[in-house]
């Protein structure tokens, strides 16, 4: 599997504020490769949208920070402490801090993870 991020226009890592943006357009499939993109980047937290080929998907990990995940395009199985849940297009679920998980593809999809770190200083 290859990781690849996209950067933003400018040498920026971020998208171009104050100007819409339809997220699923944003980026981009590659064949047996995760995508990411930066939508925002701040010290209090993150926002990036991704992109899985099939049968990509994220190893399991702990983060110290609650991270909101949502599918805006396919189906995923996230696995939060050894319990699957399947996500459609729209729907979403927080991922508690300290919590093992495991991002899973049920085909090709695409999602938006936002990493809320503030509070836990």
């Amino acid at each position: 599997m290859a990781k690849i991020n996209q950067d933003g226009k400018a040498g920026s890592s971020e998208l171009e504020k104050s100007k819409a943006h339809i997220i699923v357009e944003i980026i981009e499939y590659m064949a047996n490769s995760v995508v990411i993109k930066t939508i925002i980047k701040k010290s209090t937290g993150n926002i990036s949208v991704m992109s899985f080929d099939s049968g990509e998907g994220l190893t399991e990990k702990t983060s110290p920070f609650d991270t909101f995940v949502q599918i805006i395009e396919g189906k995923a199985e996230i696995v939060i402490d050894r319990q699957t849940t399947l996500l459609e297009s729209g729907q979403g679920i927080i991922i508690p801090a300290h919590a093992s998980n495991l991002i899973k593809p049920n085909g090709r999809f695409k999602m938006i993870s936002t990493i809320i770190k503030s509070g836990y200083e």
